[in-house]
């Protein structure tokens, strides 16, 4: 068995990063740059690109590893609790060499995102600074608003709307309402993620004396709201290609379908009492948004090729 002493600073800082959930910031990178692809006429500065990409997942991993530390110390992340990376609760690492290497994140990810400001100006500074505050104060202080049953609206923005409308500005320097009604189904699918988690954490979020979205409404209404935003993906699109605002090639996410079906099927079996019953369901949800955001892509490049 790997000791302790035998992994290095960056193994751990990495665990805690927790690479498996880049993709709730690349999906909306990739939905935005694809739709710029297949509807923008003007000119687009796809050696941007790299810079959108590398800019959200550093300030994704500085989330990540802000969030390991405040919920350490607001009792959200113990031993017998799921969720966190386990960095800090089995003291792998001090505490505030983690809460370090976030704010590091954050601040390479402002650097980078200084390319985009050269190149944009203003705006996208603008974009740039909520999308930091958003991640710095979702636990941190004085505000946390994950901790007062503010993380479901807020994340549905700044990982649906805020990062595909910036990265669909980042390529062609133009703001278009489409873009926003677009990413719906990816702020859909990324809320669902965290509702997931939160439905699973209510019994121990009610013991650290946290308010989550789910402990307010109790876990009925909490399962309806999952169901409301998993169905919510699909139905936005199927009413987006109607409305002729997509293409039919965006209904292959019709295919990542079933998955979502069976995490319906698991979660509504979930017991506030019995989280063990769904705890990977933060994980298969994110999973499901990985393969809808990857075939909603994929329909989108499908319509540019092909129309």
């Amino acid at each position: 068995m790997t000791t302790i002493q035998s992994r290095s600073k960056a193994s751990l800082i990495t665990q805690a990063v927790r690479p498996f959930s880049f993709s709730a910031s690349v999906v909306p990178v990739l939905v935005g740059a694809m739709f710029a692809f297949a509807y923008y006429e003007g000119e687009i500065l796809w050696y941007l690109f790299p810079v959108i990409v590398i800019a959200s997942i550093l300030l994704h991993s500085g989330t990540n590893l802000v969030s390991e530390y405040y919920d350490l110390e607001k009792g959200v992340d113990r031993k017998d609790t799921f969720g966190s990376s386990k960095v800090l609760v089995e003291d792998l690492l001090p505490p505030k060499t983690v809460l370090k290497a976030g704010y590091i994140s954050f601040a390479l990810g402002f650097i980078l995102g200084m390319v985009l400001v050269y190149v944009h100006g203003l705006p996208i500074l603008y974009l740039g600074l909520i999308g930091i505050a958003g991640g710095v104060f979702y636990t941190g202080k004085p505000i946390g608003y994950k901790y007062v049953a503010l993380g479901d609206i807020l994340v549905f923005f700044l990982m649906g709307p805020l990062m595909v409308i910036g990265s669909f500005f980042s390529l062609t320097g133009v703001f278009d309402w489409n873009v926003a009604i677009v990413s719906l189904p990816i702020g859909f699918l990324v809320t669902a993620i965290l509702n997931a988690n939160n439905i699973r954490d209510i019994k121990h979020d009610t013991e650290a004396q946290v308010k989550t979205l789910a402990t307010i409404l109790g876990i009925k209404a909490a399962k309806k709201e999952y169901y409301i935003l998993v169905f919510g993906a699909y139905l936005s699109v199927v009413l987006m290609v109607i409305s002729g605002l997509l293409s039919f090639w965006t209904l292959l996410i019709i295919i990542s379908l079933p998955v979502a079906l069976k995490n319906i099927k698991e979660i509504s079996v979930a017991e506030v009492n019995k989280p063990d019953l769904i705890a990977m369901m933060d994980i298969k949800t994110a999973q499901l948004h990985m393969q809808f955001g990857i075939l909603f892509t994929i329909g989108l490049v499908l319509t540019a090729i092909l129309n």
